[in-house]
């Protein structure tokens, strides 16, 4: 089998008064991020991994944020297409591994539903996606709520 790993990243500001959606869930908080998107930066990082593992370039490659057909857009749908392009390449997901840094809210109460909507998006069982969040102790511009960052691996294979 043809097995190829990639890496995602994603950084988004924080402002008050947005809405905050990671990982295809809308998490009540007083700050969103800022985006041409819906600016999901966690499935954008997700979205960036599986493109890298193709070899089919990055996100901004196939959904530019210069484009009026993304604004706004629910980003699941830019991950349905994404895990679709990796399948017209012929492969398969294997695994998504993803890390949101973010000082708060605390995410715990929201991971099992991320799974669940990543995994839709990708057409793929959600024992096949991991999110984890983290704080950054009050370090850097996660840790001062100035924006999140979010990392993220993927496998996919050849059948």
């Amino acid at each position: 089998m043809d097995f190829r790993i990639g890496h995602g990243y994603d950084v988004h500001a924080l402002a008050d008064d947005l809405k905050l959606v990671l990982g295809g869930v809308e998490i009540p908080y007083t700050k969103g991020l800022v985006a041409h998107s819906d600016g999901d930066v966690a499935i954008h990082a997700v979205c960036d991994a599986l493109l890298g593992a193709a070899a089919l370039g990055d996100i901004g490659l196939h959904f530019p944020d210069t484009s009026s057909d993304y604004s706004g857009i629910d980003s699941k749908i830019l991950l349905h297409r994404t895990a679709a392009m990796v399948r017209e390449k012929g492969y398969e997901i294997g695994n998504v591994d993803c890390t949101i840094r973010m000082q708060r809210p605390k995410l715990r109460p929201f991971i099992d539903a991320m799974r669940r909507a990543l995994a839709d998006a990708m057409g793929v069982d959600d024992d096949r996606v991991s999110v984890k969040a983290t704080t950054t102790e009050h370090l850097g511009f996660e840790g001062r709520e100035e924006g999140v960052s979010v990392s993220a691996v993927a496998l996919i294979f050849r059948p």
